[in-house]
């Protein structure tokens, strides 16, 4: 069959393709650009400044301090998320009296804004007022009130905390969708073959939901690296910028201290940054599924 030229894939996702491109190339050289030029607060650009910006985020002792917590924090909520999720969808996945409505429950969260989620989180937290300390108090668990989120002890694991909570929601939606397309035959063969369910889930289940583990793992690393409404609900990066990540170290020295070249700088060596993670990440991912 002769195709005709304007049927060809390629012709069709041109366009798609050259409205991506633009979105996303046009802003990432306008901030390359801008984190090589000195710049005022009002954004006016004054000249080339050489990698000075670049420089200047690097030699700033709050940057390492920011670097380290964003990988804690990121490598924390997803590997929390994955350990939560995974027996949350296979138990969703059976058949049980009230599945639908657990699902619900489960998925609630979901529809809630994430700024609205931490800034309910902090009103729990409150130490003076807040329901944690009252509950934990009437189980006669802690005789005095904590300052959750005045300690920075205290403050960043709450946080990965709530982060690992809000993430569960979207990551067993991926399993579920993985879990579903799984035949029924492959578990029915296996409890035939008198198979426990740790061996089903060990040698069925693991294998074939592989694809959407490595999907929810690069999905959500991105998403959790620029998460910014848990921080900032909560502490703002405080106390003295002991739960700053990258993100929220990027908004202060854009917004707070006028920094607009070493924030564009910054930005640029978060996305070559997560770039990089991800086709890393695809290609070993691809490379152990071609074996």
């Amino acid at each position: 069959m002769i195709r005709s030229p304007l049927t060809n894939p390629y012709v069709l996702i041109l366009p798609g393709f050259l409205l991506a491109a633009f979105i996303i190339l046009w802003p990432l050289y306008q901030l390359g650009m801008i984190s090589l030029n000195e710049v005022n607060r009002f954004g006016q650009l004054r000249g080339f400044n050489d990698a000075e910006n670049y420089i200047a985020v690097f030699t700033d002792p709050d940057f390492l301090g920011a670097l380290w917590r964003t990988a804690i924090w990121t490598g924390g909520i997803v590997i929390g998320t994955l350990l939560v999720s995974v027996p949350v969808a296979i138990i969703l996945n059976d058949e049980f009296y009230g599945r639908s409505i657990a699902r619900v429950i489960i998925m609630l969260p979901w529809a809630v804004s994430l700024t609205m989620t931490a800034i309910v989180w902090r009103w729990a937290l409150n130490g003076e007022s807040g329901m944690l300390n009252s509950g934990l108090q009437n189980l006669g668990l802690i005789d005095q009130n904590i300052q959750w989120l005045a300690r920075a002890s205290t403050a960043f694991p709450v946080q990965i905390m709530i982060g690992i909570l809000v993430t569960i929601p979207f990551t067993t939606t991926i399993f579920l969708g993985g879990l579903s397309s799984i035949p029924d035959d492959l578990y029915e063969a296996a409890r035939l073959e008198g198979a426990s369910r740790w061996q089903t889930f060990r040698e069925i289940t693991l294998p074939l939901m592989k694809p959407f583990l490595n999907i929810s793992i690069v999905l959500n690393m991105i998403y959790v690296f620029n998460s910014f409404p848990i921080i900032w609900a909560t502490t703002q990066g405080g106390p003295a910028n002991s739960t700053d990540i990258l993100v929220t170290y990027l908004y202060k020295l854009g917004f707070r201290f006028g920094k607009l070249g070493e924030a564009s700088a910054l930005s640029v060596m978060m996305f070559a940054l997560l770039l990089a993670f991800t086709i890393l990440y695809v290609s070993l991912a691809m490379r152990r599924d071609s074996k």
